[in-house]
């Protein structure tokens, strides 16, 4: 490597999008067209995050995601996606990350944000949080309510891309076969 090469890859501006993305919405997708713009690399991390009960395991995630973002790299966006289950300043090290993105969607968001942020710069001040909001087309899209309503056998094909939708209607369709075989216990 050059002089010049290696000046140029120490100045690679890489972001990192974290986030649960169970599954991923259309509103995470707006955030990431959006960062990948703002950054020279945008690296998706997706959290293992037990303790939220994900509906889909990391790897099938990771896959969605992969999935989702395949026309945007198609464009020359350079944009990796990389599953994590450590401390997101640890993984945002390892990536080399000099900015964390976090998307807002409403003011409810940044209260805790706020303070995440805050205790993530005072664990490594060389790394900072940008804020962007949701563009109001997508700011009542939550992963959360789209796994309810699709569970509850609703219509999310306005929250989440047809892809993920087919993949919520098998994973729901295997649960409820699942119910079905279960004996019921009677006292």
């Amino acid at each position: 490597m050059t002089k010049t090469q290696s000046k140029k890859a120490d100045k690679t501006r890489i972001g990192l999008y974290p986030g649960t993305f169970d599954p991923i919405t259309l509103g995470h997708m707006d955030i990431i067209q959006r960062a990948a713009k703002l950054v020279d690399v945008l690296v998706i991390g997706v959290a293992k995050n037990s303790g939220k009960g994900p509906l889909f395991d990391t790897k099938a995630r990771a896959k969605m995601v992969e999935h989702e973002i395949a026309h945007l790299k198609k464009h020359g966006l350079k944009i990796e996606v990389r599953p994590f289950d450590n401390l997101l300043l640890h993984f945002a090290q390892e990536v080399g990350a000099k900015v964390i993105i976090r998307g807002l969607r409403a003011v409810s968001d940044f209260e805790y944000e706020f303070q995440m942020a805050g205790m993530n710069y005072r664990m490594n001040n060389e790394i900072e949080t940008t804020f962007l909001m949701a563009t109001d087309r997508y700011q009542f899209i939550s992963s959360r309510f789209v796994k309810e309503i699709a569970r509850l056998d609703g219509d999310v094909s306005s929250f989440a891309s047809p892809n993920v939708v087919k993949q919520l209607k098998r994973r729901f369709s295997q649960e409820s076969g699942r119910r079905l075989v279960k004996p019921e216990v009677r006292d």
